[in-house]
């Protein structure tokens, strides 16, 4: 897994630093904050604009329900708005009168909740399994972001080619079918291999089935 980062967003100082101390015990690296709006702030920072860069590590987000100012609920749905609340698992933080607010907030992405006051253990294994569910969304993410860019690389041509081979069909009938030459079709083929960085034509299926 690539480095992983958990994210406390509570209002009371002493969560904050708990927390804080049992991640760190466990190693796992942590930030945290005050209020939704300091972490939305930080967010904005990194994130926001046409020329930042989308999040490239793995991470989850501890969120409080009840905050003073912006709630964790609030900043929840604007995390389903920009996409973090899939790429960042989010687990509430409640109080046992919020229970059936986390449960609904469940019901519409969040990763899971843990009411107050939480087991250790328990706490920590649900946090691994989310930056676990993080770490294979990135991967997901980076492997099709890698795929278009290879195709983004293909003459129309190459990608006629490319279809046709993971059609199934022999480079005699590929021909046949854009009135091109064998040979043009060998040398289109081996082309289509190199940019997309595979050796077969089931390879090349696979990997566009795969992403």
């Amino acid at each position: 897994m690539l480095n992983a980062c958990v994210y406390i967003v509570d209002d009371d100082e002493i969560v904050r630093d708990a927390m804080a101390w049992l991640l760190r015990s466990r190693h796992v690296t942590c930030e945290s904050y005050a209020s939704a709006d300091a972490f939305e702030r930080m967010l904005d920072e990194k994130f926001s604009g046409p020329n930042r860069p989308a999040p490239q590590q793995p991470a989850c987000i501890l969120l409080d329900v009840r905050m003073p100012g912006q709630s964790g609920l609030s900043l929840f749905e604007t995390l389903i708005g920009n996409g973090l609340a899939h790429r960042w698992p989010v687990i509430f933080l409640t109080g046992h009168a919020d229970v059936p607010t986390a449960v609904d907030s469940v019901k519409r992405g969040a990763f899971d909740f843990c009411e107050k006051p939480f087991s250790d253990n328990a706490l920590v294994d649900r946090i691994e399994q989310a930056l676990a569910l993080s770490n294979e969304r990135l991967m997901s993410h980076l492997q099709t972001a890698s795929l278009a860019s290879k195709l983004s690389d293909l003459t129309e041509r190459e990608r006629d080619v490319m279809h046709l081979v993971v059609a199934g069909l022999p480079n005699k009938l590929i021909a046949d079918k854009l009135s091109i030459s064998v040979r043009t079709v060998e040398v289109h083929r081996s082309r289509v291999f190199e940019k997309m960085a595979v050796k077969s034509a089931v390879d090349l299926a696979n990997l566009l089935r795969e992403v």
